[in-house]
């Protein structure tokens, strides 16, 4: 079981199922609603995720078709959906644990941040400093 929550609890889920290959999104409604370079996500069967308690979700149409669903008192992005799929697309930065998927690809990069490159020679560190 993978689980995962918003920034302040009030949102939790589960996975019972398989968490698809990870896709990071650098579109600009991705880079808009997330306040970020990109967007990391990936597909799960809808009948495998389940919104655990009573939770209250807020949603936006962000293109015809397409809502994204978000917790209504902290604001963070737990999915979106698209009409007529049998999937959700989970923002992964709301996972707890490790989705145990591989990154597949980078795309929208024809509306990338000017700022952001994927290769860089940028220093990393482990935490703040």
């Amino acid at each position: 079981m993978i689980t995962g929550s918003c920034l302040c609890g009030e949102v939790k889920y589960e996975i019972s199922g398989k968490v698809g290959d990870i896709v990071h999104c650098h579109c600009q409604t991705c880079r808009k609603a997330h306040g970020a370079a990109f967007s990391s996500v990936a597909a799960v069967n809808d009948h495998e995720f389940h919104l655990l308690g009573n939770v209250t979700l807020g949603c936006f149409e962000s293109s015809k078709g397409k809502k994204r669903y978000f917790c209504v008192n902290c604001g963070t992005q737990i999915y979106a959906k698209r009409e007529g799929t049998e999937h959700i697309v989970l923002r992964l930065g709301s996972l707890d644990d490790d989705p145990q998927s591989v990154e597949k690809s980078h795309i929208w990069l024809s509306q990338k941040a000017s700022w952001y490159s994927l290769r860089s020679d940028v220093p990393e560190h482990l935490e703040f400093e």
